[in-house]
């Protein structure tokens, strides 16, 4: 394969958000990202249905089931991380990022609602693997040393369970006042120019402010994590 073709390979990243602060939210702002070193070798995806039997004394078959659910998307992998190529270094760094999936995060823990960050995994133009979730469960087994002990390679296998769900009245025709998005600042951004993006209105800027609590809309930081209020919810701010 020739240098041109490797650099442009798409790189597989696992991304740590805040959990939602409530039912039905959207997970929050970026904690951590995890670009990672190698792309998996292999994915697997997995979803399970929920039927019900009623035993029937008489039937001669048994009976017809009743479709009671979806279960979520639960996605396992295994990531291999590898540190003998760079000097002073450890793949604890990583590994260290993986296990805060496992645990409540301090703004959880503020609102005295603990919950462990929200986890998403993304390559390329992948669609089916890619989905919010939380991760159900997280096994390391380091397999190369250095002289003082400190771990050099480690493959960690870990299962992610989707936890994205769509609030109430959120299919297309709902009419939802409470749909909700999130947009990265990039340089060149304003809330004038994003209002118009989302609504075909620059002047709804307010309701993204709002949003927020932005105080000086010209003050925008690229990397800025914004929450972007539904269609609905903007007018609702622009008539209050």
């Amino acid at each position: 394969m020739s240098p041109a073709v490797r650099a442009g390979r798409a790189r597989a990243q696992l991304t740590l958000k805040e959990p939602p602060a409530s039912v039905g939210a959207r997970p929050g702002g970026t904690i951590a990202r995890l670009n990672l070193q190698f792309n998996p070798s292999t994915l697997s995806l997995s979803k399970s249905t929920e039927w019900r039997r009623t035993p029937s004394r008489t039937a001669a078959e048994s009976a017809l089931p009743e479709f009671v659910g979806s279960g979520p998307r639960r996605l396992s992998l295994d990531v291999f991380l590898d540190a003998t190529a760079r000097h002073d270094d450890s793949v604890e760094q990583a590994v260290d990022t993986l296990m805060k999936a496992c645990v409540p995060t301090p703004a959880s823990l503020g609102r005295k609602k603990p919950a462990s960050p929200w986890v998403r995994f993304e390559w390329g133009s992948a669609r089916t693997t890619s989905f919010d979730g939380v991760l159900s469960s997280l096994s390391v087994s380091y397999t190369l040393f250095d002289v003082d002990g400190k771990p050099l390679r480690a493959t960690c296998s870990l299962s992610i369970e989707e936890a994205s769900v769509d609030p109430p009245g959120q299919n297309p025709t709902s009419g939802s006042r409470t749909a909700r998005s999130t947009h990265t600042v990039v340089a060149g951004d304003s809330l004038a120019l994003l209002a118009w993006r989302e609504y075909g209105d620059a002047t709804a800027w307010r309701a993204i402010a709002e949003a927020n609590g932005i105080d000086d809309p010209m003050a925008l930081a690229p990397g800025t994590e914004l929450v972007v209020p539904g269609a609905r919810d903007a007018w609702d701010e622009e008539d209050a």
